[in-house]
């Protein structure tokens, strides 16, 4: 089992930042991927970036360039640095963790993100 805890989410205004973090315990976690989600009202849960336990990362089109994915193996935590923050990116982001080679995934709770003034 993996236990997921997200932190960082809030109101910002827009063009602002937020730092999400997501800090996974319980199992040995090998190889896996571990991702962003996120889900605004009305519509359905869409990958906002992943990195692998090699760091290679992938992007939604609609985050390239504003966000950054990292994450410290050590800590068996990820990261999201949002910046220049837009309304449409208002949502709910949860932490995902894949596992290899079972394909076995771990979600966080969720944490709030609206961008409004």
């Amino acid at each position: 089992q993996v236990q997921l805890v997200e932190s960082g989410g809030g109101l910002v205004q827009p063009g602002g930042s937020l730092r999400l973090s997501c800090a996974a315990s319980g199992s040995s976690f090998g190889v896996n991927v571990m991702a962003w989600y996120r889900q605004a009202p009305g519509n359905q849960r869409d990958l906002v970036a992943s990195i692998t336990s090699g760091l290679s990362t992938n992007y939604a089109d609609s985050v390239k360039g504003r966000f950054t994915i990292s994450r410290d193996n050590a800590k068996n935590t990820v990261y999201l640095q949002m910046n220049s923050l837009k309304p449409e990116d208002t949502a709910v982001y949860y932490c995902n963790v894949m596992l290899f080679p079972s394909r076995t995934r771990y979600w966080g709770q969720g944490t709030q993100v609206t961008v409004s003034s």
